[in-house]
């Protein structure tokens, strides 16, 4: 079993920088991709960014586009997300996947999930 730890969340202001990382205690399979998703209490879980280890390939959602940046190391099965000019919106829980293959903007069509780092904006 495959397991994902995130780490990095914490208090910051708003328009301030936060980066979390996602590291895999294994390579899941020989083609992947990892994804960040976030999700507020009571609400759905949405996606965020993904990447795609295949070639490189990366999606982000509009509401962060230009703001987040999605990176990582392939050969150490680790991820990173970089959140600049926060915003409150930017909601609390984190979570980072994996899924076979290329990135999915769907929740469920992952395959592991990490635990959550919880993020907290202040204005």
């Amino acid at each position: 079993q495959v397991q994902l730890v995130e780490s990095g969340g914490g208090l910051v202001q708003a328009g301030g920088s936060l980066r979390l990382s996602c590291a895999a205690s294994e390579r899941p399979f020989s083609s992947y991709a990892m994804g960040w998703f976030r999700q507020a209490p009571g609400k759905e879980r949405e996606f965020v960014a993904a990447v795609s280890w295949s070639d490189g390939g990366t999606r982000y959602a509009d509401s962060v586009k230009g703001r987040f940046i999605i990176s990582g190391d392939n050969a150490k099965n680790t991820m990173y997300l970089q959140m600049n000019s926060r915003k409150p919106e930017d909601t609390p829980v984190y979570y980072c996947a994996v899924r076979r293959g290329y990135y999915s903007t769907s929740s469920t069509a992952y395959d592991y999930w990490g635990q959550g780092t919880q993020v907290t904006v202040s204005s």
